[in-house]
Formats: structure tokens, C-alpha cells, sequence
């Protein structure tokens, strides 16, 4: 069972999400939050396999509500669920630690996928945000980071920006996930990142996808 928290201020959109994700199987909604405050307390606390984070509430904005949690529980897997697809909001939840990014215009289903593919350790992102990271990213200047990468470790960053879990990883290259999750370590660390999503950002930044 996946347990999710869900943080958001409207009472409807927590209703009815929470009501579809609730009648799923494997899905079980154990906390709301209707400010950035109480997402907080609430993901300490109880310390969900999920977390849905609305960015604009009262109190704490999801972006603060997001980095405070992964500075305090690095093993948090955030998906932001927003309406907004500024610069303002994307680049700085995805900097805070957000896991996936998607939109208030997602149907229940697609929340449910992407709750159970982070789950997984996949990063979600929608096509808008990922264009748009790849747009901005290009034109800054590029560093030499990635050189340092092994063939087999430029393979694994490739299948990572395509949201392939370890598992999958290891299924498309026919080696043990415990190599994988070797490769997928070192990757982070000669890249200088943190954890997936940022190590994605950066294969974006300097055209490792193709």
C-alpha cells in the first residue's frame, strides 16, 4: 500500500482527489494539509511513501514546505500538483527536492500513475516542464562534468531521463539491480547532484538525451 499525504488549501480539490486515490486498491491517503505549515508537521510525523504538495498556500508556500521537508527527511518523495508552469514556481520546487512535477489539469488517473511510478523511483515530469527545462538550460554555459562518465553510466542517465526505475534499468541492460543502483550512485556523484531529478535536469542542460 502507497500511503500518501496530501497537501493543498482548496477542500474540494483535497476531497476529490483523495476520494479517487481512495477507492484505488493500492493507494491510501493518510494525512491532508491545507497550509505549507502542516504539510510539514505532517510529513515528519507520519512520514508518507508520498507526498502531493500544492505550491501556493497560506503560511508556507509548497516550495518552502518542500525544501524544509527534504532538508529534514532526505529520503522525502515530493510530487508538486499545481496550476502554475512559470519559471518562478518550476525551477525553484524542482531545486527544493520536489521528485515530479504536475498539473492541476493531470486527470485522477494520471495523478494515480505518477504517485505510483515516484513510488517507484521514477521522476514524472510533465511534457510542458520538461520542454521548458530543456529550452532554459541550453543556453546557459555547460561544464565538463559528464566527461568523467563511464559508457555504461551515460547509458543508465540516458535510460533515467526516460523515467526507467532501477528495476527497469536493469531489465533494459541485463545487469543486477545492485549494478545499477552502483552506476546510478556514481552518476549522482560525479554529476555533483543530489538525487535523480536534478541529475535528469542536468542531462537536459547539456543535450545528454539524444
Amino acid at each position: 500500500m502507497i500511503r500518501v499525504l496530501f497537501a493543498d488549501d482548496h477542500e474540494m480539490v483535497r476531497i476529490g482527489v483523495s476520494a479517487y486515490l481512495s477507492s484505488q486498491s493500492d493507494i491510501e491517503v493518510i494525512a491532508e494539509a491545507d497550509d505549507g505549515r502542516e504539510a510539514v508537521d505532517l510529513a515528519l510525523e507520519h512520514k508518507p511513501d508520498i507526498i502531493l504538495m500544492d505550491l501556493v498556500m497560506d503560511h508556507m508556500d509548497g516550495i518552502e514546505a518542500t525544501k524544509e521537508i527534504v532538508q529534514k527527511w532526505p529520503e522525502a518523495k515530493i510530487i508538486v500538483v499545481t496550476s502554475f508552469l512559470d519559471d518562478e514556481k518550476v525551477y525553484p520546487a524542482l531545486e527544493a527536492g520536489a521528485t515530479s512535477y504536475m498539473l492541476k489539469t493531470s486527470k485522477a488517473n494520471e495523478i494515480a500513475a505518477a504517485i505510483r511510478a515516484t513510488f517507484k523511483g521514477q521522476s514524472i515530469l510533465e511534457p510542458e516542464v520538461t520542454g521548458k527545462i530543456m529550452n532554459k538550460m541550453r543556453t546557459k554555459p555547460a561544464n565538463d562534468l559528464h566527461e568523467d562518465l563511464t559508457e555504461r553510466e551515460k547509458e543508465v542517465l540516458k535510460l533515467m531521463t526516460e523515467g526507467k526505475s532501477n528495476q527497469e534499468i536493469a531489465d533494459e541492460l541485463y545487469i543486477a539491480m545492485k549494478t545499477v543502483k552502483v552506476h546510478v550512485s556514481n552518476v549522482l556523484g560525479k554529476l555533483e547532484v543530489h538525487d535523480r531529478t536534478q541529475a535528469v535536469i542536468y542531462a537536459f542542460k547539456h543535450d545528454l538525451v539524444n
